[in-house]
């Protein structure tokens, strides 16, 4: 128990281009992981350890890397998972955040709360995970620490524990005051920030800091009794009382304490990992794992300890060139043994650990032994997939899967040789084992494979993964939107297959109402109102089950149905030619005749745009966007940049990154987020085929 209080098992979430790579790889530096500084800009840091990460500047792939911090004569262990910044791959930081038990939030001290932010964060509160902030970049032009402060309050909706303040902005920052301790930091920067001196709170600066602490212990009395009793009667409060007041409310998510510094000038990294082992959880602070018994299909907890029954979740699968297929997991009880025999709930087959890994970004280290609380990698595992739960032999447990949202965007893919096509398949199947969001369709008329992704940057990594690591050269199509078909009034209907081939039979009819959901869900709402037994009771789950595989390909123009509502009303069945197979086939067959009554609807993807430029070009980006069919929504001032939120159609986005730094002088960005689906325009019906 002793090594589970020492470990933290934490997450660097933010928007792109907040830091995230260059803080991990400080704290790397600082606890001699690592002992020459790589930087985003010259391609060499740790975790961006992929060829197109350091190329293309971003993480792309959520890495893990471990580290141990010693504080107060104590050695800890941090399990850190850099994850990436863009929206294309918020995957990557779903399931990240689903086996951590804390997280770092970064903020860039210029831009402040962003779009990607908002998501990230939202993302974490749905795991329930504590955080603390850290301001970034405060040596930028533009700095402002007490207006991010703010907007962290007023965006998130909570409450602020700033631990320091800033000595200085921008040219003119040089260190942070410790609000606790009521001392002043300063980093040596001839030893990258290793060392740092303390001293006194330069004089300037102590109304500011006896402010920002009167703000700060106030805050911390309102969610402490104790404290607020000490606070009212003037007696003294150690900074150990303050920090074990302030690691219960973080707990307990009722607020969010707040640090500042300068990742990349080497300033205020250290006080960040003390931070992480003062007031983030250790895994012995999480109970219990709740979960379904598979033996009894009812809800269970188990206690996350080592003498519990095994529970852990695979978030990740990797395919290596050296060990083949790893499976990251998250061990939440339990323990595992190398060559110990495991259950895979979800296949229910026996695996055997043939070997465990701690990785270390692209360098591993060989474990005899797993126990609840660590992050590693399994090998051995077969048919394993990201979201599987691993349990003990006999006692089949299942948790809460990852939720992936469905593609938006599809390329039509061909390998360029013939000698290629053998191998095309196989490392197809190997890139969508590792990435969920990622799927393959076939379309049925061209006879050609469709690669489906969240975007124009998530699909064209992926083709450059299947260049690079596997050597196949592909021909590719222009990229296409999902888009999606819906039914907008009821219908009536009776369809009967009915077919004779010399031997047995083929015989089924069902009526049915067929139209849209009421409940504005997404799927098919499958009701049955047989009676009598006019249709036996093991037919109808395949009538379900052809409805559900007809709504893969609408009647309007091929594309999924979003929802839809069917009614099975009536039926007959023969004696002897009926089988569960006909009312498959007399269900899809039915789907088709009356879909086209049903006044179907096609529907687009709709991308919310957070748009950030100067103010000078705001006219240029505000016109664009209208040229796009898009409506803005809203327009914020950030500083010295102005915010534009928008709802653009997918179709209308494609290579709009380029277009927008061209209007903005290269000074424009953009994040696109799927936001919803909504009725094609009557005048682009034409353009799209339909």
């Amino acid at each position: 128990m002793k090594k589970h209080r020492r470990l933290r098992n934490i997450g660097i979430i933010a928007h792109v281009d907040a830091g995230k790579t260059t803080t991990t790889e400080r704290i790397l530096y600082y606890t001699g992981n690592i002992h020459t500084l790589g930087n985003i800009d010259d391609g060499n840091t740790v975790t961006d350890s992929d060829h197109q990460e350091a190329s293309r500047g971003i993480t792309i792939s959520s890495s893990s890397v471990s580290a141990n911090w010693n504080y107060n004569e104590k050695t800890y262990q941090i399990n850190i998972i850099d994850t990436p910044g863009h929206i294309d791959f918020s995957i990557e930081v779903e399931r990240s955040l689903r086996v951590l038990d804390g997280a770092v939030a970064l903020f860039c001290a210029s831009s402040g709360v962003e779009p990607q932010s908002e998501t990230v964060w939202s993302q974490s509160d749905k795991y329930n995970i504590p955080k603390i902030c850290f301001i970034n970049k405060m040596d930028r032009i533009g700095a402002d620490y007490f207006k991010v402060v703010s907007d962290i309050e007023v965006e998130f909706n909570v409450s602020t524990l700033p631990l320091q303040i800033p000595i200085g902005e921008g040219d003119d920052f040089e260190g942070v005051i410790d609000l606790l301790k009521e001392k002043a930091l300063y980093w040596n920067s001839d030893n990258h920030g290793n060392t740092w001196e303390t001293k006194d709170i330069p004089d300037h600066l102590k109304p500011l800091a006896d402010k920002w602490r009167t703000i700060l212990i106030e805050t911390i009395s309102n969610f402490d009794e104790t404290i607020m009793l000490k606070y009212l009667s003037n007696d003294i409060i150690s900074t150990d009382i303050l920090n074990e007041a302030i690691r219960e409310i973080t707990l307990q998510q009722k607020a969010v304490p707040i640090l500042c510094g300068s990742a990349y000038k080497n300033i205020g990294v250290q006080p960040v990992l003390d931070a992480v082992i003062n007031y983030l959880p250790s895994p012995e602070d999480i109970a219990y794992i709740e979960g379904i018994n598979r033996l009894s299909n009812e809800k269970e907890r188990i206690r996350c300890t080592r003498e519990a029954q095994l529970t852990a979740f695979v978030f990740k699968v990797i395919t290596d060139k050296y060990f083949g297929k790893l499976a990251m997991v998250r061990l939440y009880s339990g323990h595992v043994n190398v060559g110990s025999t495991i259950l895979n709930s979800r296949t229910n087959l026996k695996n055997r650990v043939s070997r465990i890994l701690k990785i270390h970004a692209d360098k591993h280290t060989e474990l005899n032994e797993a126990q609840s609380g660590d992050i590693v990698a399994l090998i051995g595992l077969k048919d394993v997939k990201t979201g599987d739960a691993l349990s003990q032999v006999n006692m089949p447990f299942s948790l809460e899967n990852i939720e992936v949202l469905d593609p938006v965007i599809s390329l039509a893919i061909e390998p360029k040789s013939k000698n290629d096509e053998k191998h095309f398949g196989e490392a197809l199947a190997k890139i969508l084992a590792e990435d969920p969001s990622l799927q393959v369709a076939f379309d049925k008329q061209t006879g050609q494979t469709l690669l489906q992704g969240m975007g124009e940057l998530h699909l064209e990594v992926r083709l450059e993964r299947l260049r690079s690591d596997f050597g196949i050269q592909l021909n590719k199509g222009n990229p296409k939107v999902s888009y999606r078909e819906l039914l907008t009034q009821d219908v009536e209907h009776t369809e009967v297959f009915k077919k004779q081939t010399g031997g047995t039979g083929h015989f089924a009819q069902i009526s049915f109402i067929l139209g849209p959901r009421r409940d504005q869900e997404k799927g098919l709402e499958f009701v049955s109102e047989i009676k009598g037994g006019v249709i036996p009771k093991e037919f109808i789950p395949n009538v379900k089950k052809g409805f559900l595989e007809a709504m893969s390909s609408g009647v309007l123009a091929g594309y999924p149905l979003e929802s839809m509502r069917v009614i099975l009303i009536d039926g007959k069945i023969h004696d002897e030619d009926s089988s569960a197979l006909d009312f498959e086939t007399v269900a899809r067959n039915g789907f088709k005749k009356a879909a086209v009554l049903a006044k179907p609807e096609l529907l687009e993807p709709v991308m919310n745009a957070e748009i950030s430029c100067p103010e000078d070009y705001l006219g240029n980006v505000t016109s664009d966007v209208s040229k796009r069919r898009g409506v803005i929504t809203a327009i914020k001032e950030n500083g010295i940049k102005r915010i534009v939120s928008a709802e653009v159609p997918l179709i209308e986005t494609f290579g709009y990154i380029s277009a927008l730094r061209t209007l903005t002088s290269g000074r424009g960005s953009v994040t696109l987020q799927l936001l919803k689906y909504r009725k094609v325009p009557e005048r682009i019906l034409d353009q799209i085929g339909c």
